[in-house]
């Protein structure tokens, strides 16, 4: 098993609040890009912490960029005190290591919120990925976000952009590398902890969908949402609406028996 990394923090939210989330966010981002829902959960009450990644923001660089590695490191990472996360949510990367800890370690959190997962790579969707980082790596200024994203939020362009600085060359190409055959599939029907995805719109661009959306949804403790007209990252497209889709969640949760 891979050596795992400390990872740092950004928190949101009252420290001694009842409920614990933790936020991982995807590839070439870090953890202060995942503020829309940071600030939805700790206004509805939660304690939020955030993490870079291993070769992201501030995080620590290694040399395995494996999922198994971001899994390691997410598994060694807790809330405050004794006990699991109420609620861990990761996009795209982080979905899929997130995926892969809680099946490893169930105790690990209580609930799981998916957002657009990497569950499963094809071939087309590695390009798109590749292409996107090529393109970030390219002009890390706010500028170039913004010509590429011109409906986000201001501090999404600005963030993005101070993400894209941040992070690791190395860390991003070896993720792909690294990963060869990327395919959580196996972890996530072993998922047994109430798990919830909330996807990008397929007629936008989605990784999570069709066949692969049917084939995790197999697993009857996973469930779904869609995020209309949204792309792979909803809440930086429509960050009300993510919001919205993550807190409905959560209160379905509450309400069952």
């Amino acid at each position: 098993m891979p050596s795992p990394v400390t990872l740092p923090r950004l928190s949101w939210g009252d420290p001694h609040a009842e409920r614990h989330a933790l936020l991982v966010h995807g590839l070439g981002s870090n953890a202060a890009l995942m503020w829309r829902y940071a600030v939805a959960l700790a206004d509805a009450g939660w304690r939020v912490d955030a993490v870079d990644l291993r070769g992201h923001g501030t995080a620590p660089r290694a040399l395995d960029y494996t999922i198994d590695a971001y899994a390691e490191d997410l598994r060694h990472t807790g809330p405050a005190g004794d006990g699991p996360w109420d609620l861990v949510l990761g996009h795209s990367l982080g979905g899929a290591a997130a995926t892969a800890a809680s099946a490893t370690t169930p105790a690990w959190t209580r609930h799981l919120v998916l957002i657009d997962p990497a569950i499963h790579l094809a071939d087309a969707d590695r390009e798109i990925v590749r292409a996107s980082q090529q393109q970030a790596f390219a002009d890390t200024s706010a500028a170039a976000v913004r010509a590429a994203h011109p409906d986000w939020h201001d501090l999404d362009v600005e963030l993005k952009a101070v993400a894209a600085a941040q992070a690791s060359r190395y860390a991003v190409e070896q993720t792909s590398e690294q990963n060869a055959a990327w395919d959580v599939r196996d972890a996530a029907s072993r998922l047994t902890v109430p798990t919830h995805v909330i996807g990008g719109d397929p007629a936008v661009y989605s990784i999570f969908t069709g066949a692969l959306a049917a084939e995790v949804l197999q697993n009857p403790v996973v469930t779904m949402s869609i995020v209309p007209g949204t792309g792979h990252s909803p809440h930086r497209d429509a960050p009300d609406a993510a919001a919205h889709a993550l807190l409905d969640a959560v209160d379905a949760w509450g309400r069952r028996p």
